[in-house]
């Protein structure tokens, strides 16, 4: 009797702008698959021994930015090498894969990502979610009134992450799923099963 393979895990990347419902989606969709889940904003803020609603964003009083504090982009690199370790470990010991939730605005994050697939012998998948500007300066204003938010994003953050986001035209279309956030999320996720 032959022994079963192992399936092949895979990596989900959800990514996009601020407040474009990716980690919504993303922690459903690891909740709903059973694999885990690894945000850029946690990861971060425990990388720097902080407390994941502790906010850091606004430039003042010794507060972070884009750029400056725990967003330069040494930190990030830190952060998303972090997340790769992480997936790499939970692969390793068996999980069927991960989820890796984050800006990923830069082509050498995503190529990054995609290197650790080749060398997990893993699949990997990503989703660029998006809304309109609309919504996302309301998801803004929602979010600023929460306290148990960890996002650090404002809308000052989403302008100039706007201009600086590298479009994802190194990955081909069966790699990319592009999904408009703006439909509950429990129905975007009926949809994500690829």
């Amino acid at each position: 009797m032959s022994q079963a393979q192992p399936k092949q895990p895979t990596l989900y990347v959800f990514f996009g702008l601020i407040a474009s419902g990716k980690s919504t989606l993303a922690e459903l969709f690891a909740q709903n698959q059973g694999v885990p889940y690894y945000n850029t904003d946690r990861v971060r803020k425990e990388l720097a021994g902080i407390a994941a609603n502790e906010h850091r964003a606004d430039g003042m009083d010794g507060m972070d930015s884009m750029g400056q504090g725990i967003y330069t982009p040494e930190w990030s690199e830190r952060t998303y090498q972090t997340m790769l370790d992480r997936a790499a470990q939970d692969c390793n010991q068996g999980a069927k894969g991960a989820v890796l939730d984050g800006s990923y605005s830069k082509v050498v994050d995503r190529h990054n990502v995609s290197e650790l697939a080749v060398s997990l012998d893993a699949k990997i998948h990503f989703f660029l979610c998006s809304c309109s500007e609309q919504e996302t300066q309301r998801r803004l204003a929602q979010r600023a009134k929460d306290p148990n938010a960890v996002s650090d994003g404002r809308w000052e953050i989403f302008i100039q992450q706007r201009e600086q986001f590298e479009q994802p035209d190194e990955l081909s279309p069966h790699q990319i799923t592009r999904i408009d956030t703006e439909a509950e999320p429990e129905k975007l996720l009926q949809e994500l099963f690829i």
